[in-house]
Formats: C-alpha cells, structure tokens, sequence
C-alpha cells in the first residue's frame, strides 16, 4: 500500500493532512535533510568569507551557484542522498558527500574538503533543527494562534457589557460580563506567547566535543568562537551556545516546549469553558447543511470542534512534556537517545495546530443565546446578596452577612420582589434603601 492520507499511520499525516500539510515543509526527512545541505553549503560560505588561506582565491561569484543547491533542492535530490546514506550508514556524511558531486559539477574540486570542515554531524542537526522549528513557529503556528486570538479579541469586544451569570464551583455566583471572561483568555494567551517569543532559538556549533578543537589544531591563530558566533547567530539567526558538550544542551528548547505547553493548557480551559457554555445553552451553533451531529439523535449538534481540540491538545502536550523532560539529559559528552526523539518535534506542533484550527472553527459557529442568558441572571437574584451586605457593612449595620445568609438559604424562590420586601425590613435610612434597590443581577457587574 502507498503511502496516502488513507494508509498513513499517524492521522496527523492521514486524516488531519489538510491541517497540518505545510509542516512537512520543516519536519519532514526531506525538510531535515534539506536543511543540512542549506546549513553546510552556509558554513563553507562564510569559511570562505572569512578567509581561511586555502579559500582565498574562491571565487566568491559562485556563491549564488552553491546557494542554488539548496535554493533549488528537490525530492530526487533528497533521495540521491538517501542512497548514499544506504552505503555510509551515516545521514549526515551522506549530504557532505552528495555536497561534494555537486562541486564537481561546478569545477570547485580543490575545495571540497572543506566541506564539513572540522564539524561532527550534531553541529549541522543541532543548527538546522532549531532553524526548522523556528521557521515553524513562525510561519505556521504563530499566525494560527493570532487569527484564534483575533477571533477571541472580537467577541470580546462584542459582548463587552453583556451581564452574565457567573458560576464558582459551579454554582451561580456574582454576576460578571461574557466579554470580560473572553477577555481573559486573550490576556492569559498573550502573557504565555510573550514569554514564549523571548526564549531563544539555541544551537550546539563547536566540534566534536565543543571546544573547536579540529578547527584549532588546524588554524591555532583564528578566533574560532568569534566565527562560530558570527556564524550561527548572525547567518542562521540562532542564538549560539557557548559551553557545549558534543549536541546541545536543550535546556532553552525545553523552555519552549513548556512554553507551548502552558499555552496548550490555556486553551484545554477554553475548550472546556466554551463547551459548558453550550451544555448550558448560552451559545448555539451554526447548522451547516447535511452535517449529522448523531448517527442516531436527529436532534443534536455536538460541540464536536472543542471536544477534538481538547484530545488533541492533550497528546500535544504528553509529547511536549516528554521533550522537555528527556532532551536536556545526555550520558556524559553525549548519547544518541535525543537522535530518535528530536526527529518527532513536528509531531505535538502538529497536534497543537489541528487543535488550534478546531478550536478555531468552533469560535466561529457559535451563536449567542441572549435570552437564556437573561434567564438565568433573572432566576438567580439571590447573587445580589454580596453585593447588599457589603453595602450594610459599610453602613456598620449589624450582622448584614448573617442577615442575607439567613434569607438566600432558605428553598423560597429569591427574586426582585423577595430583595424588595428584605430592603424594607432593613434598620438604614431611605438613601441607602434607595441605593441597594437600585442594584440587579444585570448591573451588579463590577467594572
């Protein structure tokens, strides 16, 4: 069987294709070895930029012909190197050798063993994986999130002096408005993203064991930690780190995942809020022709959309966990374990995507149901209680908590009449009768 979104084991390459496609541009083998030969042709560049003496005749015009290897890079490109790599057993030396037939071809011989010069293999994984997940974030997950939050933002805005009954513990409780409990969710989302986008993209350049040694022993008087810097922090726009073992220490990588994480967990909140506003019947949802919501219910539309978004947020963020957890640890100068494991980085920003789309596509069904909210605020006058016993005590009436506790605990209905005869009973002078009646479940709302 071919692989096609129908035979693909994982639905992120099955079933969710249409949502998570574009991330094969940077998570795929093909991205992966892609972005080794962009980052060894980029290093070769800048080893003749600087100039070591045996590069200093290169002619520098020919950079634009190099760059198009990878500019031009395609899947039968991919595939010769994968070949190759049938005979070498090693990924990496097979894209430095499949490098080296492409400067044959350009009559670049004599240069070509400055191909990978001085490196091991995690110097060109452990640039270009941060290359690719930062392009990722950038291009693919980070407009999702904001067109989510520009829809958040919206409602926020749209429903901004709408009273709604609130609910602690799941009991009515003070009222508040819908668009301040969207609004929290903005804020919450902005606070985590902000944090996320300080975090710096790290990568491992160094040599065998970090210390530059190969590049040292060969040219003792180049200050190869100031190319080293130039190269990955100026050139690929990473952030080098200094001290290194033979890969990166992912300890920033981690940062983000937890980043990605928390913002992953804001969203399971909203799902869940949203979700329970529809059970509730504060929102309906737009019907779209020929849509089943129940094999056997013709009645029902399910909140289908924040119930994926949740499942899938969740196998997110049990991978995410995983990352952040396992990638700092390394036996000593290194071990392999974070080979296998680094190679599914796509798969929780894929399902954190699909999540994101999901959660999306619910916002936009919904359908405000005022009256039910309406309803509920005015079946539930006892909230105003808060608010008359805080006026008493302010009036140094005896005992006002007591007071209301003992008329909104009793099983008689509490409604605007009940408050109205209470105020009438009240010690106080007619202003402040006058100022408690004046007080509902609909502007009892604070600011």
């Amino acid at each position: 069987m071919s692989l096609s979104p129908l035979s693909a084991i994982s639905p992120i390459d099955g079933r969710y294709r249409n949502a998570t496609g574009k991330l094969a541009d940077y998570f795929s083998e093909y991205a992966l070895i892609k972005y080794r030969v962009f980052v060894e042709i980029e290093y070769f560049i800048a080893l003749c930029e600087f100039p070591l003496p045996q590069l200093q005749d290169f002619d520098h015009h020919v950079s634009g012909k190099l760059r198009a290897i990878y500019q031009n890079f395609a899947e039968d490109d991919a595939q010769s190197i994968k070949d190759i790599e049938k005979i070498t057993n090693h990924d990496v030396k097979a894209v430095e050798y499949f490098i080296k037939k492409e400067f044959d071809k350009l009559g670049l011989e004599k240069y070509k063993e400055f191909i990978h010069f001085g490196l091991t293999s995690q110097d060109i994984n452990n640039t270009t994986i941060p290359y690719t997940f930062k392009l990722a974030i950038n291009e693919t997950y980070l407009p999702a999130i904001k067109e989510l939050l520009d829809q958040l933002k919206f409602y926020a805005t749209e429903w901004e002096n709408l009273p709604m009954l609130a609910h602690t513990h799941g009991q009515p409780a003070s009222p508040t408005r819908l668009g301040k409990e969207i609004q929290v969710f903005v804020e919450r989302l902005e606070g985590q993203l902000h944090l996320l986008k300080q975090i710096p993209y790290s990568a491992k350049f160094g040599g065998a064991t970090g210390n530059f040694n190969a590049h040292h022993v060969a040219y003792p008087t180049i200050n190869w930690k100031q190319f080293g810097n130039h190269f990955v922090n100026d050139i690929l726009g990473l952030s080098r780190s200094q001290f290194t073992t033979q890969i990166e220490h992912y300890d920033n990588f981690a940062a983000q995942c937890d980043a990605l994480k928390r913002i992953n967990t804001i969203l399971i909140d909203l799902d869940r809020d949203i979700w329970t506003y529809i059970s509730m019947n504060y929102f309906k949802q737009k019907i779209k022709a020929g849509e089943i919501g129940s094999s056997a219910m013709p009645h029902k539309v399910n909140p289908i959309d924040f119930e994926n978004s949740e499942g899938n947020l969740g196998i997110a963020n049990a991978l995410f966990e995983h990352l952040a957890a396992k990638l700092p640890v390394s036996r000593l100068q290194r071990d392999l374990t974070d080979s296998t494991v680094l190679r599914n980085i796509g798969v929780p920003v894929a399902h954190s995507l699909i999540a994101i789309k999901s959660t999306l596509k619910g916002l936009s069904k919904l359908l405000l149901n005022e009256p039910v909210i309406t309803a509920h605020l005015e079946a539930n006058w006892a909230v105003v209680a808060e608010a008359i016993q805080t006026i008493l005590r302010r009036e140094g009436y005896p005992n006002p908590y007591e007071a209301l506790k003992e008329l909104t605990r009793t099983n008689a209905a509490i409604n605007a009449q009940t408050i109205s005869d209470f105020v009438e009973t009240l010690a106080v002078g007619e202003a402040v009768k006058a100022e408690i009646r004046q007080v509902s479940p609909y502007n009892y709302t604070g600011i």
